[in-house]
């Protein structure tokens, strides 16, 4: 067969190193979907690729992943499980489910329309995949045909959950006419207001119903816009008007199900479902076949031509019949063998197995619904931790969803405990590195970590944590932390030429401790500051010394007796105290003796004075 790789570009491909893509299976207005095959984990998959002008929108592609991931944790037999998604090269992809089926628009384009025990029986699936996502708050907001997968032994699942919310806020809007999905489906709502809760689906349902029961939507029109518009304006038909041969119960479903007003349709799903069911109870028993794509093998015995003989005479003719009777009986024998090796057969290859159905997300009844209608049996295991499975939910299950397994099987389950809480340590007073594996212990982490100048707590260590000690948080939590920077700088005040006690008080009040160094100054008043280091404004870390030399006053010496001395001799001993000679030679005498002294001894002077000495 040769495949258009216009319409399927990336046939053939692996994508993100991963799935292989090998074959085209369908092209929508959304999305390339191809039959693959996941290379890791050696399983047939369905990938749907976003079309390059979604992709290319990265609002879209973060959209697309959180709905992705939304619906990905539904988690039930009748919606088709969302294995993986990602982006890779520019494409924005889905891994889903490989249904073995056909779509429900193919179904209606072989036959038209479908009895309304088949149509309810669709109805019946699609119901109990609705109210599952429902449940989990999930809306699907695109219900239609294209969405409803009919699988060879005529099950249902519906595919697509979470994608058109992702679509909707990157292109939905009224005003400019651009509609969602398929207008044929659109609830009164959606089209006026944007809005889709749970009973948006129900609507959509119950035009899906309207064209399985009379092979034809209830609205269409020139445009989108204006088939849009009549559902805001004009009521659902009955079905029976258009098919006379639908049952009157069938009609009120439909009736119900696409009420205008949203008050006035069915609450939820499951109330839905109940009136689909009591509606097919009274249909009788000439519909009750699901829609099944291929039945089981029926093998097929030729017999060999009989050749009629014209009867002559009544004996001739008995004898005739009991010349065939051998050939009868074994032809019966032969297909009763064949029935029974074909059944056998069957069972050995392939009837003696089943496949272990996803139950991780679902509650524990619905596990046990869907792990004994694959005829395996079931184990409670014990609880388990878990990040994103909610508390007494199924976290876990050997063996795996999707393995082959023979039938009676024993799955084991594990209930989810819910995140795993731990307690925050006191981590005050801490080093930062003392603080991080306190918490790497506790299996929290550590979070930003900020510094500030504190008083009490030393410089490196812990002054608080962004939760208190003993606080319960999910583990893995991040813990912001405080360090401290010791206290904060100050300014050094100028003391210089202060009485030494008021500059000790400004130091001290300014954080600082004093050093005193006294010494004498001719200049400076005595008890008050000479000068100081570090120097004023300097910026010092709180607790600092700060040095203060303060004067003594001028120093003092007494004038000592230096009569009768030489000049020499007397000069050396006052220039010893620090004072000046000054010689005066009596008038006409040249001699080497000191007569007299001004000032006299026993004189006090500040060092420095000068002394005349009266030589003759």
């Amino acid at each position: 067969m040769t495949v258009d790789t216009s319409t399927a570009p990336l046939l053939g491909t692996v994508l993100d190193g991963r799935y292989r893509l090998d074959a085209l299976i369908a092209r929508g207005g959304m999305a390339t979907v191809y039959a693959g095959f996941d290379t890791r984990l050696d399983r047939t998959v369905a990938v749907k690729v976003m079309h390059p002008q979604l992709a290319a929108d990265d609002g879209f592609a973060e959209r697309f992943r959180r709905e992705a991931k939304s619906a990905a944790r539904l988690s039930h037999p009748s919606v088709v499980a969302i294995y993986d998604q990602g982006e890779a090269d520019g494409h924005v992809y889905l891994v889903m489910e490989h249904v073995s089926g056909r779509t429900l628009r193919e179904v209606l384009r072989e036959r038209g329309k479908l009895p309304a025990g088949e149509a309810f029986d669709v109805a019946t699936g699609v119901l109990t995949a609705l109210g599952a996502a429902h449940r989990a708050g999930l809306v699907h907001r695109d219900v239609k045909p294209e969405n409803v997968l009919v699988c060879a032994d005529g099950t249902v699942k519906v595919a697509d959950f979470g994608l058109a919310r992702a679509v909707e806020a990157n292109s939905y809007s009224v005003a400019d006419g651009t509609l969602l999905g398929t207008v044929a489906y659109l609830a009164p709502e959606q089209v006026v207001t944007g809005a889709a809760d749970p009973r948006a689906d129900l609507y959509a349902l119950g035009v899906v119903l309207y064209e399985l029961l009379t092979g034809t939507v209830p609205f269409v029109g020139d445009t989108p816009l204006a088939v849009a518009y009549r559902h805001v304006n004009e009521d659902v038909p009955a079905p029976s008007s258009v098919a006379p041969e639908v049952p009157g119960a069938a009609d009120e479903v439909v009736r119900a199900a696409t009420r205008r007003e949203v008050d006035e349709r069915y609450a939820d799903a499951q109330t839905m479902l109940s009136a689909v069911r009591r509606a097919r109870a009274t249909f009788g028993n000439a519909d009750t076949a699901m829609i099944r794509l291929d039945e089981a093998p029926t093998l097929v015995t030729t017999l060999p031509p009989v050749v009629p003989t014209p009867p002559t005479t009544p004996v001739k003719a008995k004898k005739a019949k009991r010349k065939r009777r051998p050939w009868l009986v074994f032809l019966a024998i032969a297909t009763v063998i064949l029935l029974v090796a074909g059944v056998a057969g069957w069972y050995l290859g392939t009837g003696r197995y089943s496949r272990a159905p996803k139950v991780v997300g679902l509650d524990r009844a619905a596990a046990l619904v869907a792990l004994r209608e694959a005829d395996l049996k079931v184990r409670e295991g014990k609880g388990v931790y878990s990040d994103t499975v909610p508390k007494g939910a199924i976290a876990d299950q050997t063996p795996d969803a999707g393995e082959r397994v023979k039938r009676g099987t024993v799955v084991t389950i594990a209930f989810s405990l819910g995140v795993r809480m731990v307690k925050v340590p006191d981590l005050r007073g801490k080093t930062e590195k003392e603080a991080t594996d306190l918490l790497r212990k506790a299996d929290l982490r550590k979070g930003a970590v900020t510094r500030k100048y504190d008083l009490t707590v030393p410089k490196g260590r812990i002054v608080s944590a962004s939760s208190p000690a003993g606080t319960t948080l999910p583990h893995d939590s991040r813990i912001s932390l405080v360090v401290s920077d010791g206290p904060a700088p100050v300014t050094v005040p100028d003391v210089r030429g202060r009485a030494l006690d008021e500059a000790r008080r400004m130091l001290t009040d300014a954080g600082l401790t004093v050093n005193v160094v006294e010494e004498f100054s001719d200049t400076v008043e005595k008890g008050r500051v000479i000068d100081m280091a570090p120097t004023p404004a300097t910026s010092v870390p709180r607790g600092s010394a700060v040095t203060l030399r303060v004067s003594k006053g001028p120093q003092i010496v007494t004038v000592p007796d230096v009569r009768g001395d030489s000049i020499e001799r007397a000069t050396e001993r006052l220039e010893a105290l620090g004072l000046r000679v000054v010689v005066d030679h009596v008038r006409g005498g040249h001699g080497d003796i000191v007569l007299d002294q001004d000032p006299r001894e026993g004189t006090k002077v500040r060092i420095g004075s000068t002394v005349t000495l009266v030589a003759f």
